[in-house]
């Protein structure tokens, strides 16, 4: 297997979980192999000829993050995705698995959001160019695997969050930033944090050793599927959200809203069916997901936020 991101939440926690199983793993650093550089790419994975590939490198942010660095989420995630599906096509990889991202579906798409919901309306407007990005991918896919009969597919998770995770306030996903800055509003004793947009969006989050095992599920298997989505099946609110990581953390000052900031989608949960009869589900409660997520923070991490 070559795990394509091997240092980001996903590829970590993989690498870790796949090499429990015995299988064989390869990958490189972003500063070792740049997969924007298409040859270097290429001549990777010929060299190493690997079985199954598994797309889990992008360039990957929050709102504010997409908001400032639109050109570069578009062009560098098309790039990344590009170079490697087409030098796995050359290295004669038997099964490539592409990692997408819930923000594919519509804004205003049907709840919960079913893989069919897919370019049937407008998109989120704060992170379009990545999802634009993503559908492209996902297309890629479809396309080597209708005109070559590859037996390639894209897996779309829901927010995922747990060890390893990108925690840097300016560029995390919602519930690593708001673990760490209710961490440290504690660590400061001080009495309120603050949350983008009134709190009232929904969201659904997936404990990322619960996706890992989904992804090695469909690696030993056939994906008669296209488009499969991975999630937790339940969804909560920003606000509540934050009152759940408070009780993690044992923070007892206030929430304030900064109305000036997005929301974002208003709502978005998966419909994950479809993983369900391909004998795949989500085990681990938010809950639990995240203690173990602000243990390892703590563990790993908490030197470097104070």
């Amino acid at each position: 297997m070559y795990i394509a991101g091997i240092r980001g939440l996903v590829g970590s926690n993989l690498k870790r979980a796949a090499e429990r199983q015995g299988l064989e793993v390869h990958g490189k650093p972003s500063s070792e192999l740049d997969f924007l550089d298409r040859k270097a790419t290429e001549l990777e994975l010929k060299n190493i000829s690997p079985e199954v590939l598994v797309i889990a490198a992008a360039k990957v942010g929050g709102i504010g993050a997409n908001s400032r660095f639109p050109v570069e989420f578009l062009t560098r995630n098309i790039q990344i995705q590009c170079n490697l599906i087409d030098g796995a096509h050359i290295a004669g990889v038997e099964k490539v698995i592409f990692l997408g991202s819930s923000c594919i579906y519509p804004k205003f798409a049907e709840q919960p959001i079913n893989e069919s919901s897919l370019m049937t309306g407008q998109l989120e407007a704060t992170n379009r160019p990545y999802a634009v990005a993503k559908i492209a991918g996902i297309e890629l896919i479809n396309s080597y695997r209708k005109e070559h009969e590859k037996n390639w597919f894209s897996l779309m998770p829901c927010n995922l969050y747990g060890p390893n995770d990108n925690f840097d306030i300016k560029s995390s996903h919602v519930l690593a930033a708001l673990l760490r800055r209710i961490h440290e509003a504690k660590a400061s004793n001080s009495t309120e944090v603050e949350i983008w947009g009134d709190g009232t969006p929904t969201r659904e989050f997936l404990y990322v050793e619960d996706a890992v095992e989904g992804i090695l599920h469909f690696v030993s298997s056939k994906n008669p599927h296209e488009l499969v989505n991975l999630g937790s099946g339940d969804e909560i609110s920003i606000s509540n959200l934050a009152n759940l990581i408070a009780s993690v953390v044992g923070y007892d000052g206030e929430f304030t809203y900064n109305l000036a900031q997005p929301n974002g989608t208003p709502r978005k949960v998966l419909d994950v069916q479809k993983a369900i009869d391909l004998g795949w589900s989500a085990s681990t409660s938010l809950v639990s997901g995240i203690e173990q997520t602000y243990s390892w923070y703590l563990d790993n991490l908490v030197g470097d936020s104070q």
